[in-house]
């Protein structure tokens, strides 16, 4: 089975290279943008299994991100992660209407990060 790559969208160098780390550790491909405006920059380069976003960063937000990049891809089958520190339930539907198929909370266990990537990609992550 080929690697399968992970777009990563996240201000933070430090929170990138967190995910980026984790990810590499079990065997994918990861590309990295510090928002929402270069994270679809390299989506249009790059073809990508799963996309993980934050929502508060400069120039265009996850939220706005996750719509835009739905839109470019024409379809949902490619999973859309957010990982942030806002809880509110209303940010969460904004995400949801947006198109995104999941939401994990900051700081986050890599553990954790694994079991969710591994339930929207199964088969990718080793139990």
């Amino acid at each position: 089975m080929s690697k399968k790559t992970v777009l990563t969208v996240d201000d933070a160098l430090t929170m990138r290279k967190l995910i980026a780390f984790t990810l590499r550790g079990s065997g994918f491909n990861v590309v990295e943008a510090a928002d929402g405006l270069e994270g679809l920059q390299v989506l249009a380069a790059n073809a990508v299994d799963l996309i993980i976003t934050d929502v508060n960063m400069p120039r265009m937000d996850g939220i706005e991100f996750t719509r835009q990049a739905r839109a470019k891809l024409g379809s949902n089958h490619i999973p859309i992660l957010i990982l942030t520190t806002e809880s509110e339930a209303e940010k969460k539907n904004q995400a949801r209407t947006a198109g995104a198929s999941g939401w994990i909370l900051k700081p986050f266990q890599q553990q954790q990060l694994l079991a969710v990537v591994g339930k929207v990609l199964p088969g990718t992550v080793a139990p």
